[in-house]
């Protein structure tokens, strides 16, 4: 008699304002920018909308043929003024190790740059098994699917859309710059107020 086993759990998280509240360090490497630069940057309003690529952002600042320069320069400065900054999320560290205590994997996968996402986990002690930068929206699909994730926890409507891309179950978090209804209008299958729910969540799920 065959038995058959079934596959361990995946779950992938996103990175900024899901398991970190970057909003600090990212605002500090924005100011030192403009510094650098001579460029006015609204780094209050810069904040209020994390989660896209930092080429978008940099967009509304820059004219088109500085940004690629502009996008290096960032990164660049990032470890220096970002990192020490940055808080983890109430419930981040929690959530990752309820994954762990289930038996599961996880995976972070974010529009950020990865050498600096990864600094970002090493520094908050948060240890996600696999990390992936550089990937945004329905990009995000294809680390999930190569990762076998089958949950996406989220705090953007591109991670929801990056979830159903890859034919995940779409757990959002409403601690972004997304309220619970506009993640919920997107197509979100739960919204948590914060990681903090996340535990109960995933007990009940498996």
């Amino acid at each position: 008699m065959v038995h058959m086993t079934s596959p361990a759990l995946t779950v992938g998280f996103d990175l900024d304002m899901t398991l970190i509240d970057s909003r600090p360090g990212i605002h500090a490497c924005y100011e030192a920018i403009s510094a650098r630069t001579g460029t006015y940057i609204d780094s209050d309003l810069v904040v209020t909308r994390l989660g896209p690529p930092l080429e978008d952002e940099l967009a509304n600042w820059f004219p088109a043929g500085e940004i690629a320069a502009m996008a290096d320069l960032y990164r660049e400065m990032y470890p220096a003024h970002a990192i020490t900054g940055t808080r983890a999320m109430p419930g981040a560290r929690e959530a990752v190790e309820a994954v762990r205590a289930a038996g599961g994997r996880t995976v972070v996968v974010t529009a950020k740059w990865e050498p600096n996402a990864r600094l970002h986990l090493e520094h908050l002690g948060i240890g996600a098994d696999e990390l992936v930068g550089n990937l945004w929206a329905e990009q995000k699909a294809v680390a999930l699917r190569e990762h076998g994730a089958s949950v996406y926890v989220g705090d953007h409507t591109g991670d929801v859309r990056g979830a159903h891309t890859a034919r995940a179950y779409s757990v959002a978090v409403a601690t972004g710059p997304c309220d619970a209804e506009e993640l919920r209008a997107a197509g979100a299958d739960v919204v948590l107020g914060d990681l903090t729910e996340f535990p109960a969540w995933l007990e009940n799920y498996r």
